[in-house]
Parts: structure tokens; sequence; C-alpha cells
């Protein structure tokens, strides 16, 4: 809620190739694709429909739905079937696209300056970019990289990777019960700024 007892507004973060754009939802619907009528307008991407989803206002919260997309919708790493509600903090891949939901009901409800990311040592700042890359390959559903992918890259043994990713989901506070710690680790990376898009590209 607001000072004034409002509820704080939603919005998307669009990480397009030359930055991130905020957009906020502030009607009943919004529509995502690659023509221009659409709330959210992804022209630069060609694996995205003309008109792709559609996120859908029901008062406490925000759902989205696939609107028969070709290359289809992922939200938080899972192909949308049917609605989905969004939850603060969810990454949205449409077409090679990343977008992340922000919703006042989260844990960390959006703030006009972001979290400075954690101080991080060189190695552990390699060990996030590379986990963060397959996020701007342009494959249609990308997950951050395996902990045996980013050994690869780095030319290390998988036991250090791991080793270096349990000190960095204690640096961003992530919860140890969660199962998809490194989804939450490479959106807190970029949300917070310690990876940013023109390192992944």
């Amino acid at each position: 809620m607001t000072s004034d007892g409002a509820r704080a507004p939603s919005f998307l973060e669009v990480w397009r190739p030359g930055g991130v754009e905020v957009v906020l939802l502030d009607g009943p619907t919004m529509t995502i694709g690659r023509d221009e009528g659409n709330g959210v307008v992804l022209d630069h991407d060609g694996q995205v429909s003309s008109l792709h989803a559609v996120l859908q206002s029901y008062g406490a919260g925000w759902a989205i739905r696939d609107l028969g997309s070709t290359n289809g919708t992922v939200v938080a790493g899972e192909r949308l079937i049917a609605e989905r509600a969004l939850r603060h903090g969810d990454a949205i891949q449409v077409g090679s696209t990343r977008l992340v939901f922000r919703g006042p009901a989260g844990r960390s409800a959006p703030t006009t300056a972001p979290h400075r990311p954690p101080e991080l040592t060189r190695r552990e700042r390699d060990v996030l970019v590379a986990l963060c890359r397959p996020l701007f390959s342009g494959a249609v559903f990308t997950e951050p990289a395996t902990a045996r992918a980013v050994a690869t890259e780095l030319v290390v043994s998988e036991a250090a990777v791991k080793q270096h990713l349990l000190r960095l989901y204690d640096k961003f506070d992530l919860d140890p019960a969660s199962t998809r710690r490194r989804v939450e680790l490479a959106n807190a990376a970029l949300q917070r700024g310690a990876v940013t898009p023109g390192e992944l590209t």
C-alpha cells in the first residue's frame, strides 16, 4: 500500500536490446505482441507473435494467458498451458524477450531505488554471467545455465561452481528451502544490477 492507502501499482520490466523499459500496468488488461496495437509492443523480436499473450487484472493481482502464440509463453521456467497468476519477481519469456513482473504483494515490493548488489569476487561475477547468459541467447525456452554448463564455460570443476553458487545464494539472501534457487539467483542478479544485459549478449 502507498502512504495514502492506495494499492501500489504493478509494472513490467521489459528487457529490450537497448536496455530495460518499465511498463506500468494500469488497466484491466495489457496485451503483449509484435503488432503496434499491443500495450507492450515487441516489434524487435521475430519470435513473438502479432498478438502473443495477455495480462489480466483481478483486483487483488494479475494473471497471464498465452493467446495461441507460435512459440509459447514461459513463466518462471514453465511453459503456460492455462492462465497463471503472477507473483512479484516472476520472469516471463515471450519469444526471445525477457520480462519481469513487479507487483505490490511481493516480499520486496518495488521501490524507486533497487537494492544494490552484494559485494562479489571476480570469480563469483564470472559465475553469475555464465549462469545468466542463456536468458539472452535468443532461444525460445530458456533457463539459467546448469552448474555443469557454467563449469564448462569457465573451465573449472563442477564442484567449484557449486561452492560459488552456495555463497551466491547466501549473498543474495535466497530461501535455502527453495527448489528453484538458480532461477531466483539469476532474477536477483539482473534485478539488482550485478549482471547487465550488455554482458550477456
